[in-house]
């Protein structure tokens, strides 16, 4: 076992390295920022951490770009690959993650953009604005709401302080309800710091491309991916275990059997396979070849939301924006007991799910040859979960109309 591996199992050990190298990191910040000039017309974009160019910061950003408002602004984007992201126009730089250059981006702009907690190390200005997008409405308990002790890497203790320390130095919170503003205002634990006021609550413009996007471009974004048009797509996006947390990143075995569901259900469909962001691992799909295609690496999950026609799901909050679209979704909750009482609690029961809450292999491939027998007829795959899906619609994203992004930057400049 390497090292890495060792520290990342004994919880002792990697507080004090953790710690260790965020002083250092802290300090090297602190130097640069404390000499940076802040730029009121610079902004600085990160989505999942480096990871993609995608959800609410991407909203955002490609908004102002269309905005003669802001037509004098310069933008920089944080990635951990620089030039897996396709190309962008000059008045915007891109940065490594946690590199100087990133040090230096966040030192010198005025307006801070992300999805997910910053490094720690990051501290705002005076004149700085840190605008916190967050991921997604929670269906699971999520930072000082966690309970359960079943995170392999954090502690409840680590995760509470991580949540606390991260509101003390956002600016705004963007959220799309009255019911995810609610749950913000726990897991962040506003009321500590006295930012219960903070929440932009105008929709999340990650969802507008949902409501704006042509059937030409969904055409196109098929083509892309080598997806017959006369296919019909099932989206199936299982969220992390933390308990399966091996050492050297995280891991999942797909729960749903590839096979059976081919031959029970027929072969005019392809699954589109989308892991959690967390997970670090691949898959290799070869023997699903033109049934099974892994698009865990695809920037932009509304992409996969557009040209999908069902859902399948588990606890990943994924179906909040889906029903955006009022598409036919399925819940695969195999192991609901055990991540309930062992992992992570959730915010409301599962009888508040818009559609059918499976549990065996057996009963998934019953209720997907129901919507798709539906759907080969014509008919939209809802069946009776239609009036339900309303209603989880306006109690779940009663903003959403495609201008959410308009309404949150006038809300930030």
């Amino acid at each position: 076992m390497i090292l890495k591996d060792i520290v990342k199992k004994i919880p002792f050990l990697r507080k004090i390295l953790k710690k260790l190298y965020l002083n250092n990191r802290s300090a090297d910040y602190e130097k640069i920022s404390n000499k940076c000039t802040t730029d009121s017309k610079l902004v600085v974009f990160e989505s999942y951490q480096g990871r993609s160019y995608s959800c609410s910061p991407k909203a955002i950003y490609q908004y102002m770009l269309s905005c003669p408002k802001f037509s004098d602004y310069s933008y920089v984007w944080v990635f951990r690959d620089i030039n897996a992201h396709g190309s962008f126009p000059q008045n915007t730089r891109l940065v490594k993650f946690d590199s100087e250059e990133s040090f230096y981006a966040y030192a010198q702009a005025g307006t801070w953009i992300t999805n997910s907690r910053l490094r720690d190390f990051y501290i705002p200005k005076s004149d700085q604005k840190y605008i916190q997008c967050w991921h997604g409405t929670p269906f699971k308990k999520i930072g000082c709401d966690v309970t359960a002790a079943g995170n392999a890497t954090s502690t409840v203790q680590e995760i509470y302080d991580e949540y606390t320390n991260e509101a003390k130095r956002i600016s705004l919170l963007v959220s799309p309800s009255d019911f995810t503003t609610s749950k913000l205002i726990s897991a962040f634990n506003l009321k500590s710091s006295g930012k219960e006021n903070c929440i932009i609550q105008k929709g999340y413009p990650r969802n507008d491309a949902l409501f704006n996007t042509d059937s030409k471009t969904v055409e196109n974004l098929k083509n892309t991916l080598n997806i017959p048009q006369n296919k019909i797509v099932v989206l199936y996006c299982p969220t992390f275990r933390d308990n399966q947390f091996s050492g050297s990143g995280y891991t999942l075995e797909p729960a749903v059997d590839f096979d059976s569901l081919k031959d029970k259900c027929g072969s005019d469909f392809i699954i589109l396979f989308r892991a959690h962001y967390f997970i670090a691992n691949s898959f290799d799909f070869k023997k699903y070849s033109g049934y099974v295609l892994n698009v865990s690496e695809y920037d932009d999950i509304n992409d996969l939301y557009l040209i999908s026609d069902i859902l399948i799901t588990d606890y990943s909050s994924v179906f909040f924006d889906y029903a955006n679209l009022k598409r036919p979704m399925l819940f695969y909750h195999y192991d609901l007991e055990e991540y309930k009482n062992k992992m992570r609690d959730f915010y409301f029961g599962t009888a508040m799910l818009p559609g059918p809450v499976i549990q065996t292999q057996e009963k998934l491939e019953n209720e997907l040859n129901k919507i798709l027998q539906d759907i080969r007829k014509g008919g939209s795959g809802l069946l009776k979960y239609e009036k339900a899906l309303n209603a989880f619609n306006k109690k779940f994203n009663p903003l959403e109309d495609g201008h959410s992004a308009e309404r949150t930057v006038k809300e930030i400049f």
